[in-house]
């Protein structure tokens, strides 16, 4: 429990979440209420869903497709031997940051909640807020 103290201060008092117990359900639904909201959102996909919502978000036959001319003209073959594995892991690396602070901010309006909340001044929250939306 002593690595999850440091973490609180951006997620709210998670020691009062853990030690009120419950389900999965029930920790999520109280660590809602820590952050401000009521849950109120159905936030379960099935296999299809979360395929679909997947698929579309990355769309890998036109990123594919719109890419692997432009690559090849104006970086040749080592551009796409060794570029996409590169930007690949970074990417990689994003989303699994990105993912770490979902789980500490599980909100529906995710990136402007996370902007405005992990703001070292309070006052300039709306201001991220804002910048992230546009």
């Amino acid at each position: 429990m002593a690595g999850q103290s440091s973490y609180s201060r951006l997620a709210g008092d998670e020691a009062a979440v853990i030690s009120a117990g419950g389900g999965d359900d029930d920790y999520d639904a109280k660590k809602l209420r820590l952050l401000g909201y009521e849950p109120q959102l159905k936030r379960n996909l099935s296999l299809l869903s979360n395929f679909s919502v997947t698929f579309s978000i990355i769309s890998v036959l036109t990123g594919i497709t719109t890419l692997y001319g432009t690559g090849l003209e104006f970086g040749g073959p080592v551009a796409m031997v060794y570029g996409w594995p590169i930007a690949g892991t970074f990417t990689i690396i994003v989303g699994l940051a990105m993912a770490e602070i979902c789980s500490a901010y599980p909100t529906s309006g995710g990136l402007y909640f996370w902007s405005a909340r992990l703001c070292s001044e309070r006052r300039w929250g709306p201001f991220a807020s804002w910048l992230t939306g546009w």
